[in-house]
């Protein structure tokens, strides 16, 4: 059976080659997720550009990790629960913090409703309760930051299916895979 590998750089195109410098420069290494990734520079660039901007209006960059974490525990998405984890980290947040997002326990009261509103999409494919939506609307949220995080669920859930499908290796510290 045939399996996909992290590519070398003579193994993918010019553009992603480009791509993958720009990367580099940017956080100092490349992820195996977007090395793999750059098999199709097309998705490459359209992933890069997503990360970029979904829920940038919206979210902290600490709300878009509770988000990305939760997502990734429902989805069992073993490298993006390690990468998620160092950049929550880097981020401000404890172990324990970022293992209460994926366990959708966050004592932060905010934190909690967007992390389970997430998990709750994810898990009824599009479906949340109205008791959870009006929950996210008075913590203040807005309709356009009900858009954004479904566009932050459709960006991570995209590299969590690759990262499964792929079997990319993980190249972050790795943190154990316990199902919520």
């Amino acid at each position: 059976m045939k399996t996909i590998t992290v590519p070398t750089i003579n193994e993918v195109n010019n553009d992603s080659k480009q791509i993958f410098d720009s990367i580099k420069k940017q956080i100092g290494m490349l992820p195996n997720v977007y090395a793999v990734t750059g098999y199709s520079s097309e998705s490459l660039a359209l992933h890069i550009n997503m990360t970029n901007k979904a829920g940038k209006g919206s979210f902290s960059n600490k709300e878009l990790e509770a988000i990305k974490l939760a997502v990734s525990q429902v989805n069992g998405c073993h490298y993006c629960l390690s990468a998620h984890t160092a950049i929550a980290k880097m981020n401000g947040f404890t172990d324990e913090e970022a293992l209460s997002f994926r366990q959708l326990t966050s004592n932060n009261s905010k934190l909690n409703v967007l992390t389970r509103l997430a998990a709750e999409i994810v898990t009824n494919r599009g479906r949340a309760s109205e008791e959870l939506l009006e929950e996210f609307y008075n913590l203040g949220y807005s309709e356009k930051a009900l858009v954004d995080l479904v566009l932050v669920i459709t960006d991570i859930t995209f590299t969590n299916y690759l990262n499964e499908v792929a079997k990319v290796p993980i190249d972050f510290p790795k943190v154990e895979l316990e199902l919520i």
